[in-house]
């Protein structure tokens, strides 16, 4: 039914109905022969491309042959205007019975909405200076047996959109192009890193032990080996041991699973880059970092000045504010909150509306403050630097207070892109912070030997050499650059709740 017919019925087709006359029709056409699935198509250009090459003074009008998904058909009796749209965007068609014949021209006719069709013909401006293809000759690659979303909208149900993420990127242009940023940022990424001398590595998505980092692990069961394993939650500690092994500079773009919520700004699968620099300290990874986010966001969006929307501008001209764990806290809790015993801190915490009691750690008291009524205020990009070291067993303590870690969270938008250290390579240390780890975060039935990494210990005996590294949330830094709000906007298929 094309849009001339449709305009005429009284009420709207449900999609079973419409679902049931396409796949008729499939059956029709493939019972006279003809393919309503197709087979290859020899297209000479993307749509984008035909545009950038089309010149207006030249002698003959350029022949094109494209491909794409048929979108809109204005019917004008022996003519039809149509939205051919591919991978790259949207071009008008004109066709017209005299050029292809009244047998292809009823054909074209019973298109819909929606089908893959491969184009040949010549470009030129209509009168109101719109570039078309004039049609030559129509082949249908692949029949749509269910209609897309109402043309005009688009696909507007948020879950929807996450659901069937294929409808998302066919209507809704600006979540194509969010997309199409993001592999564009990842391209820079590697050749950023690259030309800096680091090299991309690989190292194991299934684990034996869930280490280097502190999160609730997936588990499974190998079979062959009859041993339970773990789905990374960081490529850390193999990470490493590369630099034992005497790689000096090393990167890896990987997926790790973390087994717990799901919001705005966590999804359970997400991407991450690590980075491992021998010879450097966390204020290495500091100026890598600015200097590497000032570049992509430069190469992929053009500007500095980063529009989310609401009057919210990230501007993120360097170079960025550094500033220390310590005077965050003092700035929003008080002056006086280090001074404090943990009853005072406890009761500070309450008074300022954070859910705190006498029963948790001290350090945790303060990082509540800090996550809750600290963190989601920096907006521009910030270094928070000197961290407790409770928080952080794989940094270095700072020489002048071993209480903070030489590390620092880069935060930007209220969200933690980037984490960095100046990384422990003291085996004895590690050891007593592992054990020390194992202590306070015990559950009855666990063992150490399940929880310390062992092998990775005896690497670091060896001798790793004093190093910078560093984590960079990659869902969360697109998330920046493109302005999306969600990190669901920015992951193909983020993890739904089940439906039951």
């Amino acid at each position: 039914m094309d849009d001339t017919q449709q305009a005429n019925v009284p009420e709207l087709i449900n999609e079973a109905d419409i679902f049931a006359q396409r796949t008729a029709r499939a059956k029709e056409l493939a019972a006279a022969g003809e393919k309503p699935f197709g087979q290859r198509f020899d297209h000479t250009e993307l749509i984008e491309n035909c545009r950038r090459s089309f010149n207006p003074e030249a002698a003959e009008p350029p022949v094109v042959t494209v491909a794409g998904r048929l979108m809109a058909r204005r019917v004008m009796g022996k003519s039809i205007f149509a939205d051919l749209k591919d991978s790259s965007g949207k071009m008008q068609l004109f066709v017209s019975r005299n050029d292809l014949g009244d047998e292809a021209f009823a054909a074209f006719k019973k298109l819909d909405i929606g089908d893959i069709i491969g184009i040949e013909g010549w470009m030129f401006l209509t009168r109101m200076g719109e570039l078309t293809i004039h049609v030559q000759k129509c082949t249908l690659l692949s029949k749509s047996l269910r209609p897309l979303p109402e043309k005009f909208h688009g696909l507007t149900n948020v879950e929807q959109c996450y659901r069937q993420r294929y409808l998302d990127l066919i209507t809704n242009d600006d979540s194509r192009l969010i997309f199409q940023q993001r592999f564009a940022i990842l391209r820079e990424i590697r050749k950023f890193m690259e030309n800096k001398g680091f090299m991309e590595v690989e190292t194991p998505m299934l684990q034996p032990l869930a280490g280097g980092a502190n999160a609730n692990p997936f588990k499974t069961h190998y079979e062959a080996l009859n041993a339970d394993m773990y789905m990374r939650i960081a490529p850390e500690l193999y990470l490493k041991r590369l630099l034992v092994g005497g790689f000096e500079k090393v990167f890896e773009l990987n997926r790790n699973f973390r087994n717990e919520g799901i919001s705005r700004r966590h999804n359970p699968e997400f991407t991450m880059m690590e980075v491992y620099q021998a010879y450097g300290d966390c204020r290495t990874m500091m100026d890598l970092i600015e200097e590497l986010i000032t570049t992509v966001a430069m190469k992929v969006r053009g500007t500095l000045q980063i529009d989310h929307g609401n009057g919210k501008i990230l501007n993120l001209e360097r170079p960025w504010r550094r500033v220390t764990y310590r005077e965050l806290v003092a700035e929003r809790a008080g002056a006086d909150w280090f001074e404090l015993d943990h009853a005072g801190r406890v009761a500070r915490g309450r008074e300022l509306g954070v859910d705190v009691s006498l029963a948790m750690p001290d350090f945790e008291v303060t990082n509540e403050v800090y996550e809750k009524l600290i963190e989601n205020t920096l907006i521009q990009p910030t270094f928070v630097m000197r961290m407790p070291a409770e928080l952080v067993p794989l940094a270095k303590a700072c020489e002048d207070d071993p209480t903070v870690v030489d590390v620092f969270e880069l935060e930007i938008n209220g969200i933690e892109v980037a984490p960095g250290y100046s990384e422990l390579n003291d085996p004895i240390e590690q050891r007593r912070r592992f054990v020390e780890q194992f202590e306070r975060t015990r559950q009855p039935g666990d063992r150490m030997s399940d929880k310390i990494d062992e092998d990775f210990l005896t690497a670091l005996e060896h001798g790793m050499p004093p190093a910078g590294g560093m984590g960079v949330g990659i869902d969360r830094l697109v998330m920046m650059i493109t302005g999306a709000e969600s990190i669901r906007d920015v992951v193909l298929f983020p993890q739904m709740r089940l439906r039951k």
